[in-house]
């Protein structure tokens, strides 16, 4: 949970989905950059797709208390937006993010109350569960996760994105299971989800137990991430771009297509198949099967069909 904290100071990078100044103009057409967060920026830089932003750079994207508040409240806030399909997440700056902010944090995981060691340890375990929660959420909210990483993703970051749904990085992206460096096991989500990102329980323990740097190259060879891109512009156009072609897929299959994917990773075959038919008994109840299928034979995309909002 603890990873690097790191406190000098960045100035802010200045977001570009799409090379050149086409991209801030494609995004304010969109909606521009609202957001009631102090961590996070939210923005709509197409139709039916939300931008979750990292938004401290100026501290290295760090994640501090209110951070962990925030989104939670941003993803159940998404999870139940109709007009939503698909999330992009990001990081503003010259890196994804540096960690936790043991700075701003320290009172809570340090000097927890309690009158006893078994009530210390009640309170200790309750903090954890919350901050578990706050990666945890992006896994629960039914909208794909695409997160494109940049520079730094260390400790706590690696717990993030390993709760998303695609990762996409750029060539000077750089990762680290911190913990054990700083005298603790990681506890919101590495340890549990990297090993079935990877694949690989070896090259997982390396990383765990030996605290090294993995490189963009060896994370796209290790399956952590699917794509690896030149730079951030590069990056950010690629994440938009597959964005809107999940977004023009029926919300009911997509949807659907997460969930069930979420639920087989941690189940059975058998169990996931069983969960699958008791699904779609009734998510196949739609006019989207059929709207896809005569665009199909029409040979059309399916970004041309107006699927209604769930």
């Amino acid at each position: 949970m603890l990873s690097v904290f790191v406190r000098s100071a960045l100035t802010k990078y200045r977001r570009s989905w799409l090379p050149g100044q086409a991209a801030v103009r494609a995004m304010s057409s969109s909606g521009g950059a609202v957001s009631p967060y102090t961590t996070l920026s939210i923005s709509h830089p197409a139709e039916s797709i939300t931008q979750v932003e990292l938004n401290r750079p100026e501290k290295r994207n760090a994640m501090n208390r209110a951070f962990w508040s925030e989104m939670v409240e941003c993803f159940n806030e998404i999870a139940g937006d109709p007009s939503c399909r698909v999330v992009v997440f990001s990081a503003a700056g010259k890196v994804f993010t540096a960690g936790i902010d043991l700075m701003d944090m320290a009172g809570d995981v340090l000097n927890p109350e309690g009158d006893d060691t078994a009530r210390v340890a009640w309170n200790v375990k309750k903090i954890i569960a919350k901050y578990q929660e706050t990666f945890t959420v992006i896994e629960k909210c039914p909208k794909p996760v695409v997160v494109a990483i940049h520079g730094a993703c260390v400790g706590g970051g690696v717990d993030l994105i390993t709760a998303c749904d695609i990762r996409l990085c750029t060539q000077d992206a750089w990762f680290q299971v911190k913990e054990v460096d700083i005298g603790l096991a990681a506890d919101v989500g590495t340890l549990q989800r990297l090993p079935k990102v990877i694949g690989s329980r070896s090259l997982v323990n390396e990383l765990a137990l030996t605290a090294r740097k993995m490189f963009a190259d060896e994370a796209k060879s290790s399956g952590l991430v699917s794509r690896v891109f030149a730079d951030k512009d590069a990056m950010m156009a690629a994440a938009l771009e597959m964005a809107e072609e999940i977004a023009g897929r029926s919300p009911v299959a997509v949807q659907g297509t997460k969930i069930n994917l979420v639920y087989s990773r941690d189940h059975s075959v058998a169990e996931g198949l069983d969960y699958m038919a008791t699904w779609n008994m009734s998510m196949l109840q739609t006019q989207d099967v059929m709207k896809s299928a005569q665009a199909a034979m029409e040979k059309k995309s399916p970004k041309t069909i107006a699927f209604s909002k769930l």
